[in-house]
């Protein structure tokens, strides 16, 4: 029986180049989206297209309550998740100055509280599964040195940094490993940078390019696997040398 893992934010970009890895690596998916059901759909049936398993979810990774609802109905339908990689996430990028209630609220909300909203609920029955488990955060490189524009995305994606070691310190005598991978700069098709911006960005990457989301999942596929066991508790940045 294939083990399950259970993908956040895996209609697009990274998320879905996550998913379709580690269905190759022959775990099954359960893929996760919020508003972008085609994306999800499309992730599915590429997934299935090569042989997967999938199937989809829908929450809100910022709304506590409907996490818990929908991932212990369908942990109680189909068993508990072996490995999870929490990845949803938004930005609302703006000078510290002009950053309104709802750009703070919103990031902080989405990107650190589903931490403990998506992960919480999962935690006892992959315990209960007496097999180990893998936890991956994604955070990012900005949660590492800071972004310009970015303090609220910066303060959830360091967030996530503290708590992710904190939780693999709590699991690992259950033999559940909690990792993030912090990206740098990542073309997932929808960058939304000006011009100007990603000029400076590109002189502090020694590599000089933005990395694939396909290396992000290479990571991934990595850590969930069953040679990274003794891996736990690290962050690991993708970011072509940045830092």
């Amino acid at each position: 029986m294939k083990r399950t893992i259970l993908v956040t934010g895996a209609s697009k970009g990274i998320g879905k180049a996550i998913a379709c890895k580690l269905s190759q690596d022959g775990f099954a998916i359960v893929v996760h989206y919020h508003n972008d059901k085609q994306g999800a759909i499309e992730t599915k049936n590429d997934i299935e297209k090569t042989g997967g398993t999938a199937r989809l979810i829908q929450f809100d990774v910022s709304n506590r309550i409907q996490c818990k609802q929908t991932i212990e109905a369908d942990i109680e339908l189909h068993g508990a998740y072996y490995g999870v990689v929490n990845n949803a996430g938004i930005i609302r990028d703006g000078a510290f100055p002009a950053l309104t209630d709802d750009d703070w609220n919103n990031v902080i909300h989405t990107d650190l509280d589903s931490f403990y909203n998506v992960l919480h609920p999962c935690i006892m029955p992959m315990i209960g599964l007496r097999n180990g488990g893998r936890i991956i955060v994604i955070s990012s490189i900005s949660g590492l040195m800071g972004n310009r524009g970015q303090v609220n995305y910066s303060a959830a994606k360091a967030g996530l940094i503290g708590a992710s070691k904190a939780l693999a310190l709590e699991l690992a005598k259950r033999k559940i490993t909690v990792n993030c991978i912090a990206p740098g700069l990542i073309d997932t098709g929808i960058l939304d940078m000006e011009p100007i911006a990603l000029q400076e960005a590109m002189k502090i990457i020694p590599l000089k390019r933005m990395g694939q989301v396909n290396e992000v999942a290479g990571l991934a596929s990595y850590l969930m696997s069953d040679i990274a066991g003794y891996i736990t508790r690290q962050v690991i940045s993708i970011n072509g040398g940045m830092i």
